[in-house]
């Protein structure tokens, strides 16, 4: 249900425009303020999708109510309304943020396309704010280990540069997150963080899949298609295990990150990218140069910031609060109510060699929660932690 706040000094106009909203939409929640002074007042106190704000105003005009509500509530629309000598202070106002502004007397197609626009345009803001939420919900950084407030610090301060990080540490330790933070905490952060597995695609195809390729390129090439260096232009490209990548695909990583520029497979001409790349991998990349399968310019290229990122055996004193963590988050998939874990419980999981790092922590409190009595114990943890 849209809540709509009209501000407008003269009853008749007020009336009218309440009546076609109204008359438009049964649902639409519709309140009214009779000057500026009133309408930033009721903002402060309720929550509002979209104004329709009179220009002028005695007292507190309407482009001071614009210039407030969008410092205050800068995801509420604001349509403005304009008299007849009006029209230059209502285009300013879109200067200023305002959505859009209709004349008087409101045209009565233009005034439920502009309501209905501007009410879509609010839906759309407060869906992306959500589902940003979510994926900010879904990497988090759990814990206050040495080792994890160091990485923390280290993201501080090489997230809003440009710098390219190599992630480093085992299978399972989160360097994905790490990733994500980078991105979330940059100023590329309106931009897509683009991921690729590079251990999870063929050698014959990563090429393709990191650069794009032309129609005709190859058999299965039908038309053509942007690589993932493209689909992150203005934003972050991550390459995940990166130690897998084959040399052929690495020479040509190499020259995209020095000349900022890709050519498609079976393209010939040349397409700027501009792209921050994050690289993670779970092998010591050193002695994959000395063994030949890793090209040590990259190396470089790759590692102006170096984040290592420990095994779970190095911060064990992290495990009450990702239990916590994972048990909540199992709950909430469930639709449970979070089980408890006892201080035994907690001090066997903290005995456990983990070889399969966080992710094996997560496995482990899903089957206890599954397995389990109402509150988890040391008992449980002995029975039922080993596989």
């Amino acid at each position: 249900m849209a809540k709509i706040l009209i501000v407008e000094d003269e009853k008749a106009i007020r009336n009218v425009l309440k009546n076609i909203l109204s008359d438009e939409d049964k649902t639409f929640e519709i309140d009214e303020a009779e000057n500026g002074k009133m309408a930033i007042d009721m903002v402060e106190e309720k929550e509002y999708d979209l104004l329709l704000c009179d220009i002028k105003m005695p007292g507190v005009d309407g482009i001071e109510v614009l210039e407030h509500v969008r410092e205050k509530h800068p995801d509420t629309a604001i349509i403005m309304i304009s008299g007849h000598g009006d029209l230059d202070t209502a285009v300013d106002s879109m200067k200023k943020g305002a959505y859009d502004y209709i004349s008087k007397p409101p045209d009565l197609n233009r005034l439920l396309t502009t309501v209905r626009r501007a009410l879509d345009r609010t839906d759309l803001v407060k869906e992306n704010k959500t589902l940003k939420k979510k994926i900010a919900k879904g990497f988090q950084m759990i814990g206050e280990s040495d080792a994890l407030e160091q990485i923390k610090s280290m993201i501080e301060k090489v997230a809003p540069t440009d710098a390219r990080v190599l992630i480093t540490g085992p299978n399972g330790t989160g360097k994905e997150l790490v990733a994500h933070w980078v991105h979330q905490k940059s100023e590329r952060n309106k931009q897509p963080l683009i991921e690729v597995n590079c251990a999870a695609i063929p050698s014959e195809l990563i090429e393709s899949e990191l650069f794009g390729h032309k129609k005709g390129a190859f058999t299965s090439a039908v038309k053509d298609r942007k690589g993932k260096f493209e689909q992150a232009n203005g934003g972050t490209l991550f390459l995940d295990e990166i130690g897998d990548m084959s040399l052929s695909a690495q020479a040509k990583v190499l020259r995209a990150l020095q000349e900022g520029k890709i050519t498609p497979v079976g393209g010939d001409k040349e397409v700027k990218v501009n792209v921050r790349v994050l690289a993670a991998t779970n092998k010591d990349l050193t002695e994959e140069i000395k063994e030949g399968r890793f090209r040590e310019d990259l190396y470089h290229r790759l590692s102006v910031i170096v984040i290592k990122v420990p095994a779970l055996n190095d911060r064990k004193e992290d495990i009450p609060l990702l239990t916590e963590h994972f048990a909540g988050k199992i709950a909430e998939e469930h639709g449970n109510a979070a089980k408890q874990f006892t201080e035994d419980a907690i001090v066997e999981l903290q005995k456990i060699d983990w070889t399969g790092n966080i992710r094996e922590l997560r496995n482990v409190v899903e089957r206890l929660i599954i397995l389990g009595g109402k509150e988890i114990n040391g008992y449980d943890v002995r029975t039922f932690a080993s596989k």
